[in-house]
């Protein structure tokens, strides 16, 4: 049921299908995004699925020093913000609204984010994608992975009604299942079509060339259910989930919903070991990386770390009397120390929190966000934008002794801190102190202009991708 289901999805779509194009068929309310919102305008929706972003680069050929509108022009393209009705016939939202930008690095831009409302149960459904080795499998997870997530949430029998309704255009049943064993299959799933679909002969040479491009490429992928009985998200990768914690005294404080995998998690480099042969137990992981290239130790595609050298090059062979690899990213290499594949999957971390009244909002990033913020500075930094009020600690004793250049510094970096927000949307003001703070917590003008204005060839070299979601939480939840 399964499969035929996935597979009918498959062919639909290949055909050029509206196959959630019917009211009555429909399973998300899909936010798109869009170049062309000014900042703060609300996002369009439809329920076809999610459209490819356009690959915007914030490179500009500038030879001079960016202007403040020339830096908020930049900084803001991409923003989007969507409030959602906080009542609808099914009862209390649990999302009250959330915002969301991206920032490329790249180019073309490799990560992606989505943004659902389950239309068959009451939730939503949150992405951020962050692709490497091009954007074709960031592309394909955000497109696909939340309608995935969707269909394994419904037991086999709604199963059988829905493609019964779908065959005659009949409304489809309200229907779900645990969303934690939903996400954990629907990763899975995915991660396996993506590679079955690379491998199965297709007419069309654009469709085969796609396939396989999706499948050698590679990306992560951090997704949060908020549903009526809380948070689940389910991770395969370094992006993260951080809830924002406003505490009685009116501080903030952070909530980590998800772990990094990467060389950083001791408990995940020593599954990954654990998955091969003593022999390779100082090869598998060298350089902190995985058979010292990749980052990330689990993503969706990558198939270059989990097929056999000789199903990589009969696929290969196969493409190349009628495509060029180079012109699809595609090259010839052996990884080193590949001796008992496959070393990597996209099984994910799915954790579960139970939403709390100080539980404010959720913040979704790709890792471009976290390797410029800590977790706690990144809730501060929202809560702050959030409430208004700048939280200050109380002198310590220890700075009350401090000498009067150092008090000058001390202050410097107080009065930074208390500086009002520029930005009306959240994951823009994310943005802006990732790339901007200074050396006493303050926005350095000239260091986000500095930023900005590299150009395309020296811009990975000094910062990646950086892609964030916010998400703000009913208090009554």
């Amino acid at each position: 049921m399964w499969r035929r289901l996935y597979a009918s999805i498959l062919q639909r779509a290949s055909k050029g299908t509206d196959f959630f194009n019917a009211p009555q068929c429909s399973l998300l309310e899909v936010f798109h995004p869009s170049p062309h919102l000014q900042p703060g305008q609300q996002l369009h929706t439809h329920t076809l699925g999610i459209q490819p972003g356009r690959c915007l680069s914030t490179h500009q050929d500038f030879d001079f020093q960016l202007s403040r509108i020339q830096i908020n022009s930049i900084l803001r393209s991409n923003e989007q913000s969507v409030s959602i009705p906080e009542f609808d016939g099914r009862g209390v939202k649990l999302v009250k609204k959330f915002e969301s930008n991206h920032l490329a690095a790249n180019t073309p831009n490799e990560d992606r984010h989505s943004a659902a409302i389950c239309l068959q149960a009451k939730g939503m459904l949150f992405g951020v994608f962050d692709g490497h080795g091009g954007w074709a499998c960031a592309q394909a997870v955000s497109e696909r992975l939340l309608y995935y997530i969707t269909i394994a949430m419904m037991p086999k029998s709604s199963l059988e009604e829905l493609e019964v309704c779908m065959e005659h255009g009949r409304p489809v049943p309200p229907i779900l299942q645990c969303p934690s064993d939903a996400m954990h299959y629907a990763f899975r799933r995915l991660d396996a079509d993506i590679s079955l679909e690379a491998q199965v002969p297709l007419s069309c040479d654009l469709m085969r060339s796609t396939a396989i491009q999706v499948a050698f490429a590679g990306s992560t992928a951090c997704v949060a259910h908020i549903g009526p009985d809380g948070i689940h998200v389910a991770n395969a990768g370094d992006c993260r989930a951080v809830l924002g914690v406003q505490e009685a005294d009116g501080s903030w404080s952070a909530m980590p919903l998800s772990q990094d995998h990467n060389f950083q998690n001791r408990a995940e480099v020593e599954r990954i070991r654990g998955q091969h042969p003593s022999s390779e137990r100082d090869t598998v992981i060298t350089d902190e990386r995985l058979l010292g290239v990749l980052m990330p130790l689990r993503a969706f595609g990558d198939v270059r770390f989990k097929w056999s050298h000789e199903l990589q090059q009969s696929i290969l062979d196969g493409l190349e009397s009628r495509v060029d690899l180079e012109s699809l990213n595609l090259y010839h290499y052996t990884l080193p120390n590949y001796l008992t594949p496959p070393y990597l999957d996209a099984v994910p971390e799915v954790t579960y929190h139970k939403v709390r009244p100080q539980d404010r909002f959720l913040i979704l990033g790709t890792d471009g966000l976290w390797d410029e913020l800590g977790n706690e500075e990144a809730v501060r930094l929202i809560g702050e934008h959030l409430s208004g009020i700048h939280v200050q600690a109380p002198v310590s004793q220890s700075e009350r002794q401090l000498k009067l250049g150092q008090m000058h510094k001390l202050l410097l970096k107080r009065q930074a801190r208390a500086s009002p927000a520029t930005d009306s949307n959240a994951a823009t003001h994310l943005i802006r102190h990732a790339l901007g703070t200074g050396e006493y917590g303050e926005l350095c003008q000239e260091r986000l202009a500095s930023m900005l204005a590299l150009p395309e060839d020296l811009a990975r070299m000094y910062r990646d991708d950086i892609t964030a979601t916010v998400v703000y939480l009913n208090h009554h939840s």
